[in-house]
C-alpha cells in the first residue's frame, strides 16, 4: 500500500511542477500585464498543489526526486514562448480537465478539485477571448484582445498532414493490391498527391475568402448601424458585457465611452459581437491555401517515397512502416491538445490508418484478380 502510495504522490508531483512551469511560461510571455498576473496566481497555486503532494510522500517514507519538465512540458513552453499563449491553451485545459478527473476519486485531493476545475473555467475563458469576471477585468481586458486561433491552427495543420498520408497510403496500397506494377504504383501516388493537395487548397482558399467577404459584409452592416442606431448598438455591446460578468453600472459606461469614438467602436462591435478581427477578416485565403497544400502534400509523399528507388514487396513493406511512423508522430502532436497519453493517440491513429490501408489493399487485390480472370 505504502508503495502504491508513494507512486501517486510521485505521479501528482510532477504533474503539479510542470503545470507550473507550464504556467510561468505563459505569465513570462502575456503582454497584458493583468492576464500575467492571472498565470502568475495560477503558478503559485500550482506549487502549494505540488508542496502538499511533496510533505505526503515524505511522510510515506519516500524522497522527494529532482524534479525534470516532461517532453511535453517542453514542447508547449516552446510553442507558447514562440507563438503567444493562445496557441497552448486548448493542450492546457485538456491537462486540467484530466487531472480533475483523477483527482475526482481520490479522497486525499478533495481539497485541490477545486483550483483545478477554477483553473480549466479560466483557460477557457482565455481562450474564448472572455475577461469579465475577473479580478482587475475592466476596459484593458475587455478591449483590443484577440480571439485565440492558435490551438485550432495547429491542430487542423496535423490533420491536414494527417489526411495526406492516410489518403495516400489507402491509394497506394489499392494500386499495390491490384497490380505490383512499380510504375502504375508510382504514377497514382504522385498523382493522389497533387490531386489531394490541390484539392485541399481550393477548398481552403474557397472557405476563408468566403468567410471573409461575409466578414467584410457584417462589418458593414454594423457600420451603418453605428450611424444610424448608436444607442441601439451601445445597448447591445452593454448587454456582451453584463454576460461577460460586469455589472449592469460598469457595461454601460464602458459600452458608451467605447461608443464616443467610431472607429473604435466598429472595431470592438467586430470583435466582440461578430467574433471577427477586422484587419485580419479570418486570415490569407491564399496563405490558408499554400499551408494547406504543403501539409497534405507532406503527409501523402510518406508512403510514395519508397516507390521512387524501390519495387515490389519491399517497397510495398518500407512504405507501411514509414506510414506507420509517420502516423505515430501525427498522434503524439495531437496529445498536445487532448492530453492523452502518447501510446493512446499514436497507437490510435496508426491503428485507423493501417485499416483504411488494408481494406483499399484488399479492395485493389479482389478487382487485380478480377479483371486478371
Amino acid at each position: 500500500m505504502a508503495s502504491n502510495d508513494i507512486q501517486k504522490y510521485n505521479r501528482y508531483i510532477d504533474d503539479e511542477r510542470n503545470s507550473a512551469a507550464i504556467y510561468q511560461a505563459l505569465a513570462d510571455v502575456e503582454k497584458d500585464q493583468r492576464i500575467a498576473e492571472v498565470y502568475q496566481r495560477m503558478v503559485t497555486v500550482e506549487i502549494k498543489h505540488a508542496e502538499k503532494w511533496e510533505k505526503m510522500l515524505r511522510e510515506a517514507g519516500g524522497q522527494v526526486p529532482v524534479f525534470r519538465l516532461s517532453w511535453r512540458t517542453r514542447i508547449l513552453i516552446r510553442l507558447a514562448r514562440r507563438f503567444g499563449p493562445e496557441l497552448v491553451l486548448p493542450g492546457l485545459q485538456a491537462m486540467e480537465n484530466n487531472g480533475t478527473g483523477g483527482y475526482a476519486v481520490d479522497p486525499e485531493a478533495q481539497d485541490i478539485i477545486g483550483d483545478e476545475k477554477s483553473h480549466s473555467i479560466l483557460l477557457g475563458q482565455l481562450r474564448r477571448g472572455v475577461r469579465g469576471g475577473m479580478e482587475g477585468s475592466t476596459l484593458a481586458m475587455l478591449e483590443g484582445r484577440h480571439r485565440s486561433t492558435g490551438g485550432n491552427a495547429l491542430r487542423a495543420a496535423v490533420l491536414g498532414a494527417n489526411d495526406g498520408l492516410v489518403s495516400n497510403l489507402s491509394l497506394v496500397m489499392g494500386v499495390a493490391g491490384a497490380s505490383m506494377n512499380n510504375r502504375a504504383i508510382l504514377i497514382a501516388g504522385v498523382a493522389g498527391l497533387l490531386a489531394g493537395a490541390c484539392s485541399m487548397a481550393l477548398g481552403e482558399w474557397l472557405s476563408v475568402q468566403s468567410s471573409r467577404e461575409l466578414y467584410s459584409h457584417q462589418i458593414g452592416i454594423e457600420k451603418e448601424e453605428i450611424e444610424q442606431s448608436p444607442d441601439e448598438e451601445a445597448e447591445e455591446l452593454a448587454l456582451i458585457y453584463e454576460t461577460r460578468g460586469l455589472s449592469k453600472d460598469q457595461a454601460t459606461g464602458l459600452s458608451r465611452k467605447i461608443m464616443e469614438n467610431k472607429d473604435s467602436a466598429l472595431d470592438t462591435l467586430a470583435r466582440e459581437e461578430l467574433g471577427v478581427d477586422p484587419d485580419e477578416l479570418g486570415g490569407s485565403a491564399w496563405e490558408a491555401a499554400i499551408t494547406s497544400f504543403i501539409l497534405f502534400a507532406l503527409g501523402a509523399i510518406i508512403p510514395v517515397f519508397p516507390f521512387i528507388f524501390m519495387s515490389g514487396s519491399g517497397a510495398i513493406l518500407l512504405s507501411i512502416g514509414l506510414s506507420t511512423i509517420g502516423l505515430f508522430l501525427l498522434g503524439t502532436i495531437i496529445t498536445l491538445f487532448t492530453g492523452r497519453s502518447v501510446l493512446y493517440s499514436g497507437m490510435r491513429m496508426v491503428i485507423f490508418g493501417l485499416l483504411a490501408a488494408l481494406v483499399t489493399f484488399g479492395i485493389g487485390k479482389l478487382i487485380g484478380v478480377s479483371v486478371a480472370g
